[in-house]
């Protein structure tokens, strides 16, 4: 068995997948680790990220599986699992193996490592479009627009083309709190990642104070959705269905 030790991140992983057809090695005798746990009788190879061969792949995937495909691998390495990379390679392998076209990668649910990948992109996806409806911006005393989350996926690369493209003349930062990760972008230019310290969260989470307009929009609002809801209609039940209570946090009508 050869372990490739990734890192964890799309180039990495990307990186390994091309070190192994590089190597000739069989999908069977392959494994793509993202920790340190150690396999018995297995030679392990490190693998150093290396911008040309993981953009070989990337061009390889998009030619042969297609956009859509493409972007549900990503978010499966957006995924908390931890056999993650050996899911987007197996599913990778399969795909070239049977001449999958593009809008088929997935097809195959009897294998087992398309079938996983396959789950993880559904959950990191639909995680996804949940916070498309359900983020909450609001404008602080400097004038930008400010969005804590706190998702169980890394999926704020996914997001922030989303806003970009509806918010392109604003200048918005979009803060998952949990991975100390900013999404910033100034009006009219490409946006980008920042990871934070420690520090940059107590400004930016503890530390910010609301424009004096955004404190009067939001207890309009607030006042605008205790006034449609019908007492005799409530159904706490439906309603965590509908909106979890992990994404109430920094709504705002949830304050």
């Amino acid at each position: 068995m050869f372990v490739y030790k990734c890192e964890d991140s799309f180039e990495s992983v990307f990186t390994a997948i091309y070190k192994v057809y590089e190597n000739h090695h069989q999908r069977e005798e392959v494994f793509l680790s993202l920790d340190d746990d150690p396999r018995l009788f297995s030679t392990v190879i490190e693998v150093e990220t290396d911008a040309e061969r993981y953009q070989k792949v990337i061009r390889t995937l998009r030619k042969q599986f297609g956009e859509s495909d493409y972007e549900r691998l990503c978010l499966v390495l957006a995924s908390l699992d931890v056999e993650k990379a050996q899911a987007v390679f197996g599913t990778v392998v399969a795909g070239l193996n049977c001449g999958c076209g593009a809008g088929h990668l997935f097809d195959n649910l009897t294998d087992t490592w398309v079938y996983k990948a396959f789950k993880l992109a559904r959950n990191a996806g639909r995680e996804n479009d949940r916070y498309r409806e359900f983020i909450r911006f609001e404008e602080l005393e400097s004038g930008i627009l400010y969005s804590p989350i706190k998702p169980e996926n890394n999926i704020l690369l996914f997001l922030m083309p989303h806003f970009a493209d509806r918010l392109s003349g604003e200048n918005f930062v979009i803060h998952d709190v949990g991975r100390e990760l900013f999404g910033v972008h100034p009006a009219g230019e490409e946006w980008f990642l920042v990871q934070g310290e420690p520090t940059a969260k107590e400004e930016s989470v503890h530390g910010r104070a609301k424009s004096l307009s955004e404190e009067k929009y939001q207890m309009l609002f607030k006042t605008f959705c205790k006034s449609i809801e019908i007492k005799e209609r409530r159904n706490p039940k439906l309603q965590m269905g509908m909106l979890p209570l992990r994404y109430r946090e920094y709504m705002t009508e949830f304050h």
